[in-house]
């Protein structure tokens, strides 16, 4: 997954024992929650999901029957239509430019997928041109009206005024930036 100068401050920075969207990513794997990472500039947002697959699917394996492969696809289109899931405060005139998907057992990144793993993820990167992303004041995340099984999500924020962190839980969807 490509980085970007935000999210390598945020990976220093937990490397000296702070809070990351980095170090969130790489809690241990927990149903029911999903992290992300989100990184304000002036001309991007860009976030990162980190998430069991169960959270998505409802199982963390290869899809085995046509039923389960319809849920994967459909899951990867909703992924890739990003805007719909993240509804970026409209006064930084954001617009999604890329997806990334990394989901090895969905077929989906460059790492071979691990067959016998019991405990798969999913990690996605959304970047959005924005014609001045530090007028952003929120992320609106269609996560729990998404994915049923998602019950929390441990938010990393990073922007030019500073770092900070949410926790949200079902319902709430609201991300407040760091302005």
């Amino acid at each position: 997954m490509r980085q970007h100068p935000l999210f390598l401050a945020l990976l220093v920075s937990s490397t000296l024992g702070l809070s990351g969207a980095h170090a969130a990513s790489k809690k241990a794997h927990q149903h029911g929650v999903a992290a992300l990472g989100v990184a304000v500039e002036k001309a991007r947002i860009s976030i990162t999901l980190d998430s069991p697959l169960d959270n998505l699917l409802g199982f963390e394996r290869a899809p085995r029957n046509d039923d389960e492969k319809q849920r994967a696809a459909a899951l990867l289109a909703r992924l890739k239509a990003a805007d719909t899931l993240f509804r970026i405060d409209p006064a930084a005139g954001c617009k999604l430019a890329t997806v990334e998907i990394d989901a090895p057992l969905l077929g989906q990144g460059s790492t071979p997928a691990d067959a016998n793993s019991a405990h798969a993820d999913l990690e996605a990167d959304f970047e959005f041109t924005c014609t001045d992303g530090s007028k952003a004041g929120f992320i609106e995340a269609g996560l729990f009206e998404a994915f049923k099984r998602m019950q929390r999500i441990e938010a990393q924020i990073v922007g030019p005024k500073g770092q900070a962190k949410a926790v949200l839980k079902r319902p709430a969807a609201r991300i407040t930036l760091v302005r």
